[in-house]
């Protein structure tokens, strides 16, 4: 099992074109461990921002009656892919893996394949 250091450190290591991670308490919208960003990228406010991000879409299931749970939520601009990754199991819940990926970088499918890997191996 690995701590949110360690996943956070691994996301950057093992995931092509991953620039920053964060985990994420979107009943706070506090980011509990954060990686990469920078100054021109600030992860606490993208962390909050993304926190309504989440809340909005599950109110909007809850409103429709989708029996449904959120495996990720894709958003793609420009130049870059920010995946949000819903946590489940050992207290991941109200949760989320957040990573910004360079978009002439990224795999999409083996980004998702290794987020989903390392969700398994997290340990909160």
């Amino acid at each position: 099992m690995a701590n949110t250091e360690s996943s956070l450190k691994e996301c950057l290591a093992s995931i092509d074109g991953a620039t920053a991670a964060a985990l994420v308490d979107y009943t706070s919208g506090m980011a509990l461990g954060t990686l990469g960003g920078g100054k021109d990228f600030n992860l606490e406010v993208a962390a909050a921002g993304n926190t309504d991000v989440v809340r909005s879409k599950l109110r909007t299931m809850e409103h429709l009656g989708l029996n449904e749970e959120i495996e990720d939520i894709l958003i793609t601009l420009n130049s870059q892919y920010h995946l949000i990754r819903l946590l489940r199991g050992r207290g991941g819940n109200g949760l989320f893996l957040y990573l910004v990926l360079d978009g002439a970088r990224a795999n999409l499918a083996m980004a998702r394949h290794q987020l989903r890997r390392i969700e398994t191996e997290l340990e909160v």
